[in-house]
């Protein structure tokens, strides 16, 4: 494999599909029809934010709440393998995303075309090894490319991609991801679960510190905040194993969650037809309903 340090293309907008390496592998057959649709969503959104009194009263900072639930929405239709939900969301997030450009337009800031045309030089300048002369033969060499071009031309830090707001199994991937980009990773899996260990050990001194019998599931008082911490350290350790086989960490949670609410929900409904409450069993009688889930 041959890779070397990206150089970026000296104008982004001179670049154009006739400069690629390879032609487009098939003819787009149907880009009248997405056009006539692209065409018609932003009449519909016009229409819309100068005749009816919620959209013409909604703001950048309104919407953004919604978008967040939307986009949530989309992972649940994507989990559930439920494409026409997908297409259903995929609609919902692109008139948000009409929506922030006609609100923008409206304050002179940008326009569609203006987000479109960004994010189009964007990919470009990120492609070197598409639309230049850099070689990058694999994912791996394609990502560390990705990650050294932002640095010259956006980030000060290789971290500052990551948004604040993301929920922290989440933002604990990315950061790892990103590190990863500029080769500050782990040579083997073995060593990260090493470290995995390493952290469960931590956390087990720091939640039995202080307690005579030496057991975890003491109620005597521990040092929450040490045991905090450690407790972030393994499982930030733990999402860090997680990347090295592959395994999406937020996804396998998320599909355990899933999963326990599938067998709850039938242990609730199971139960109600025999005549028992929740709340008024013993764990042992909600335990056979359970066993009974999981068999399904």
């Amino acid at each position: 494999m041959r890779c070397r340090t990206p150089q970026l293309p000296s104008r982004v907008n001179s670049i154009s599909f006739e400069t690629m390496k390879k032609p487009v592998s098939a003819p787009d057959r149907t880009r009248e029809e997405k056009l006539k649709a692209f065409d018609r969503l932003l009449t519909i959104m016009n229409e819309l934010r100068e005749n009816c009194p919620w959209d013409k009263k909604q703001t950048l900072e309104s919407l953004r709440h919604l978008t967040i639930e939307e986009t949530y929405e989309l992972s649940d239709s994507i989990l559930d393998g439920n494409l026409n939900e997908i297409k259903k969301e995929l609609g919902d997030l692109m008139l948000h995303n009409i929506f922030y450009a006609r609100i923008a337009e409206e304050k002179n800031a940008f326009t569609i075309a203006d987000v479109l045309n960004s994010i189009c030089d964007k990919l470009i300048e990120r492609h070197p090894h598409v639309y230049g002369d850099v070689v990058a033969n694999d994912e791996k060499t394609v990502k560390e490319n990705w990650e050294k071009i932002k640095l010259r031309t956006e980030n000060k830090s290789v971290l500052e991609g990551v948004p604040k707001s993301l929920p922290a199994l989440v933002k604990a991937i990315r950061i790892q991801d990103k590190a990863r980009g500029v080769g500050f990773d782990w040579e083997k899996k073995e060593q990260v679960w090493e470290k995995v260990e390493e952290e469960m050990q931590e956390f087990k001194k720091e939640f039995c510190e202080g307690i005579p019998s030496g057991n975890a599931e003491s109620d005597e008082a521990i040092n929450k905040e040490k045991a905090m911490a450690e407790f972030g350290d393994l499982l930030f350790s733990l999402v860090n194993y997680a990347r090295f086989v592959n395994i999406d960490p937020e996804e396998a949670l998320e599909r355990t969650n899933k999963k326990f609410i599938k067998r709850f929900q039938y242990l609730e409904s199971e139960s109600a037809k025999d005549g028992k409450k929740m709340g008024e069993m013993s764990l042992a009688e909600m335990d056979k309903y359970w066993d009974m889930a999981k068999e399904l």
